[in-house]
């Protein structure tokens, strides 16, 4: 049985390039930022993630693939951790 293609491979390579954008700036902000907002570093890791975990799954590499499950999962994290700090300022505050 041969798989389904979930998109044409140069579309996936695309939406794979474009989730590369995303993490290499991401990575960028949290280097250039003097007090880097946590929400956008993550969400924007997140969805880099995302995106290339579905380029490949149509241009299948394993290994990538399971960093892309690992990164996705460490910005999901943060993501949880900074609601939590936020609320937390938000029950401290006056």
């Amino acid at each position: 049985m041969t798989p389904i293609p979930i998109m044409h491979s140069d579309l996936a390579n695309i939406v794979g390039f474009a989730g590369m954008v995303l993490i290499v700036a991401a990575y960028a902000y949290v280097t250039a930022a003097k007090q880097p907002n946590p929400f956008i570093l993550h969400a924007t890791n997140l969805v880099g993630a995302a995106l290339l975990a579905l380029s490949l799954l149509v241009n299948t590499n394993l290994p990538s693939l399971v960093l892309e499950g690992v990164w996705a999962s460490v910005a999901i994290w943060g993501l949880v951790k900074a609601f939590r700090t936020k609320r937390r300022n938000r029950t401290e505050s006056p």
